[in-house]
Order: structure tokens, then sequence, then C-alpha cells
């Protein structure tokens, strides 16, 4: 199938509301073989925030479309590649509507006017997901919802797996055919149990980062993953927020990846009235230790999002703490700032879940996308979202 239509901007989004349907509810340690880790440990000090400003500029929507025999939608994560310039789009499709899968896209941002804006969003692949022997994932067996290129030019890419089902959540690493390649061991406590143990059912693996200060295929990297919510051990009535584990791998081109440590991210208490209050992206970025996150929520009033930035500064390494229930003092969480509160921002807010640093914008700044997943629901949309982040972070890059 040819190109889809170009892409539309949204007639009235002051007063646009979309109805939201059920959205999610409920809402390694092994070492290299004669090797350690050849990346210099992440920062053990903590350092004072100098926080990034965030200013919005445009919203743009995709609108419905079918594209190379898919249905384009339930997109939950999205990668820029500042070398091809292309973008990467990852369906949350379970192999139920389609076979589980990318999409690869072009993005025109007019900056002739005062305000930078999205002119046009062009299509341009499709990629199905693989085991290694080629064939596609059956229905139900993984849930897709985070996706990073690595410097030796492949995607990894996490499942939330269905704890109803049995089914653990992965990382796993594909090669650009879409093969998977690899997988990343996962602790024992983080997989599905007896109810007592593990990710928690559509909160599992949602977010994923990477950091690689370099881009030649031999340098080693980090990756970084997290669930949207606490696991069943860490998760009681009396929490402040929800206790969310963090794990931070590095990988070699040697041996096995390491799972060098695991923080505690504090998700932001659910707002009254909150249904589903999770956290569902993050970016490392380039300055050592330090990410901005992605926190999304849904209640009776709504869709909202908010925008952080955080440093893992001097948290304590969670790895062989049983629990996190019941906030105990011994543990020092990551700290983070409030960027943004999307809501404020005076436009309807759909299910946000990806996130990624795009382009330099012409005045050098540097340029942040937001998209959301539309649960391949008509009463929804995707919905693609620009920011600038300010000049004062000029070390910021989109890798």
């Amino acid at each position: 199938m040819g190109k889809p239509k170009a892409m539309m901007k949204p007639k009235n989004s002051w007063w646009r509301s979309p109805k939201i349907l059920w959205i999610k509810l409920c809402l390694i340690g092994s070492l290299l073989i004669g090797c350690a880790p050849v990346v210099p440990p992440a920062e053990s000090n903590p350092r004072t925030f100098a926080p990034l400003s965030v200013e919005f500029l445009d919203e743009y929507w995709l609108p419905k479309t079918e594209f190379q025999g898919t249905t384009v939608g339930g997109l939950s994560a999205l990668y820029y590649d500042a070398q091809t310039g292309d973008y990467y789009a990852l369906s949350d499709d379970r192999s139920q509507f389609a076979p589980a899968r990318f999409y690869t896209f072009d993005l025109d941002i007019d900056e002739t006017g005062a305000i930078p804006q999205i002119q046009q969003l062009n299509l341009k692949g499709m990629t199905p997901l693989t085991t290694p022997d080629g064939e596609t994932f059956a229905p139900g067996s993984l849930d897709p919802e985070g996706l990073v290129l690595s410097p030796r030019n492949t995607l990894f890419i996490s499942s939330e797996g269905d704890t109803d089902a049995a089914i653990d959540p992965f990382v796993k690493e594909f090669d650009h055919e879409g093969r998977e390649l690899t997988s990343l061991r996962i602790p024992q406590r983080f997989l599905t149990g007896d109810r007592q143990r593990g990710v928690r059912n559509n909160l599992g693996f949602e977010s994923l980062a990477i950091s690689a200060p370099s881009q030649a295929a031999v340098d080693p990297f980090r990756i970084f993953v997290a669930p949207e919510s606490s696991l069943h051990q860490d998760t009681r009535s009396d929490n402040v927020g929800a206790p969310i584990r963090l794990l931070h791998y590095v990988i070699n081109p040697i041996g096995e990846p390491v799972l060098i440590a695991e923080h505690l991210y504090p998700l932001e208490p659910a707002p009254q009235g909150t249904f589903s209050n999770g956290l569902v992206e993050m970016i490392a970025l380039p300055q050592e230790g330090y990410f901005l996150s992605l926190e999304r929520s849904y209640g009776l009033g709504g869709v909202g999002a908010k925008l952080f930035q955080v440093t893992i500064g001097n948290a304590t390494d969670t790895a062989r703490i049983e629990s996190l229930a019941g906030n105990p003092e011994t543990v020092v969480p990551m700290q983070k700032t409030l960027l943004l509160d999307l809501r404020q921002l005076g436009i309807g807010l759909d299910n946000l879940e990806g996130m990624t640093l795009g382009p330099r914008l012409a005045d050098g700044s540097q340029s942040l996308l937001l998209i959301s997943d539309d649960n391949f629901s008509t009463d929804q949309v995707n919905q693609l979202l620009l920011f600038r982040l300010s000049n004062s972070a000029a070390k910021v890059t989109s890798k």
C-alpha cells in the first residue's frame, strides 16, 4: 500500500476532550566472563538541579489509517534516530489486530514562522516482530510498550507481559528486520508469581531508556527499564505514591548484559478520583544519571500527564531489599522535579505514552516529542505534541 493521505491538524484542540476507554485500570546480576563493565559508574553524589525549561509548540493528530495491511494505532513508544532522521513508533498491538510491529516515519517541522510547527508526517515502513525462528509472535504472547535504538544497529523492546496468562515481562533485542536476537535477564522478583510477587497486570515494563555516549558498535552502553507501577510485594495502601523499581543494565560487546543496580523511582501520588496512575516513559539524558520521565493518569477528570526531570543522585540500590511497601526510611529514592503539568497547556490530552528527544531546532534548542496510544478506539486519537527544551540545556542531544 502506498503512503496514506497527509496527516491532519486538529480542527479545534481547545474544546476537544476525547472519550477514553478502559485504560489499564487496577492501574542481574550475571557477571561477565573475565570482564567487568568498562564504563564509568553512575554518579553516586547528588547534584543541584538545573531544571530545564519546556515550551509547548504544536499539536498534531494522526488520522485513522491503514498502512501495509495494518491498522496504525496503539502507538506506545517513540524514538528519533539522529543519524538517519527516522522516527520509530512501536504499536502495543498484542498480535491481535495484526502481528506485533513497529513503524518508521518522517516528520516535517516547519520553522518559517515564529513558532515551529509539525507540517506533515509520512509513514515509511512497517516491520513485524518475530521470534529467533522468524515466526511472528502468537496473539496475546506479548504487550510491547518500550523501544530504543542501540549503537550496534539493533532495537531493544520491552513488553509488559500478562500476569493473568502467566506471561512474564521482557526486554529483548531485535535486528532492524524485527527478528529477536537476545533477551536481558530479568530478576525473579519481577516475574509473574502467585499474586504475592512480580509485576501487576497491565503495570509491567512500560518505560525503556538508553544511554549511549558513543555510537561505536564496539562500545558499551546502558539500558534502563521500569514497570508502570509498583510490584505486588512493594504495594501497600499506606504507600505515599507507588515505589517503582528502575533496573540499570550495562551492555558490553563481549559477555552477557550485566544488571548493575536498581533504584526506587517515586511515582507521584494519584490525584483524587484517579483510576490509573503510572510511569509511562523515560529518556536518559547525556548528563550521566539524569532523565526525563513522563507520568500519566486517568480518572474522573479525564487524562492527565506530567513531565519530570529526574536524577539517580545518591539513590539507594534496592536490589537486595525484599519489599518497598510502607515507605522504608532507609531507602533514598531518585530525586525529581516537576517541569510541566500538561493539563496547563489548554488542550485536550489523549493517552500519552511515548516520548523522544527529536532534532535540534533552528535556534539550536532541543526538540521533544510526545505521542499518544489511541487504544485502537474510534473515540481516541494518536496525538503528537512538540516541545522545545531551553537553550540552557545545551548539552542535551537526541542520543
